[in-house]
């Protein structure tokens, strides 16, 4: 199959996509223990988050035979805040919220203060995986990235995505991002690359 990618304008495709795809991981089961929950609070959250993209960021999908599979949200760092957002928050995660301001706070202490674009979100729907999907995402962005000059963050959420990052350019942080009886992050950090002419 031939994929494509494209600039996405639809904040509620990629939201959407990127709640299916993150409501089975470790770090969502953290943010949310009760399964019947997980999906109806991530739409709402990774929405918000998209939609907020659109002026601040840049969101890519990946299209194989036109179906939407694969997702990657970045900002430029730094970006404004989402207006409201520890309310929005908490007006639709509910007795979770005090878990996600946490795993912000987390997030913010480590997060680098120079310069950079901020991958966001990653997301892949199930299926469209080890297909070289995710490369060809990174690889759409890394290329504006390198001409600028402008190096990258993330904060990858298992093994096996900080193992692709790794060979993207990407090395880790001196420290890890934990969470309380919870799963483990890898702050990751990468170095624009000069391109010969």
């Amino acid at each position: 199959m031939t994929a494509e990618i494209t600039r996405m304008t639809d904040a509620d495709a990629a939201g959407e996509l990127i709640a299916e795809t993150f409501s089975r991981d470790e770090i969502t089961r953290w943010l949310i223990p009760p399964e019947r929950d997980r999906l109806p609070i991530q739409r709402r959250f990774f929405t918000m988050h998209t939609a907020h993209a659109l002026d601040h960021g840049h969101i890519y999908g990946v299209r194989e035979s036109g179906e939407l599979a694969g997702v990657a949200v970045w900002f430029s760092a730094p970006y404004p805040e989402i207006p409201g957002q520890e309310e929005r928050i908490a007006s639709f995660a509910g007795e979770h919220a005090e878990r996600y301001d946490l795993f912000g706070a987390l997030m913010d202490e480590l997060r680098p203060q120079k310069p950079h674009h901020y991958l966001a979100f990653i997301a892949l729907l199930e299926g469209r995986t080890g297909r070289g999907l995710g490369s060809l995402l990174l690889e759409e962005h890394h290329r504006r990235l390198d001409t600028e000059g402008t190096p990258a963050y993330l904060e990858a959420s298992s093994e096996a995505s900080r193992r692709l990052y790794l060979r993207h350019g990407y090395v880790d942080m001196p420290e890890l991002l934990r969470l309380p009886d919870g799963p483990v992050m890898y702050p990751m950090w990468r170095e624009p690359v000069s391109r010969a002419d």
